[in-house]
């Protein structure tokens, strides 16, 4: 898998990737999120295409001096545990880190078992906060 910057090209697989790993929420406008993504940090927002060059993983991480954060993991489930994943995280907290983040939160759904078992896998845990949110523009 080579991973690479996100290009508007590659909107539409990216969007059909995250609904076929269900990611898409009826309240998150996958091409917003994609668009909103474009004015702020886009080269933290990487993808992963197999040799034919068709989208099969993506990461979209941030980082605003504190924390750095992941959204949209997701890797095409005929190419799960190939390790891509693994590769996405590891290059995007390489970046992070090259940026001077001390720390990558993210967070993940809790009955998504299978995603849990991956961070804790590749060194996440679970701390001790509440996750709270607030929506500033319906989509």
């Amino acid at each position: 898998m080579l991973i690479r910057p996100f290009d508007e090209a590659d909107t539409e697989q990216v969007v059909a990737l995250w609904q076929l790993c269900a990611l898409t929420r009826p309240w998150n406008d996958p091409h917003r999120d994609i668009a909103r993504k474009l004015g702020v940090q886009r080269e933290l927002f990487l993808i992963g295409v197999d040799p034919s060059g068709t989208v099969i993983a993506t990461a979209m991480g941030g980082y605003e001096g504190h924390r750095g954060w992941v959204n949209y993991l997701a890797v095409h489930p005929d190419a799960r545990g190939a390790g891509h994943a693994r590769a996405l995280m590891q290059h995007l907290e390489s970046l992070l880190l090259e940026r001077g983040c001390p720390k990558i939160n993210l967070q993940v759904r809790g009955d998504n078992t299978e995603a849990l078992a991956f961070y804790r896998a590749i060194g996440y845990g679970v701390d001790d906060a509440v996750s709270l949110g607030k929506r500033l523009i319906a989509d």
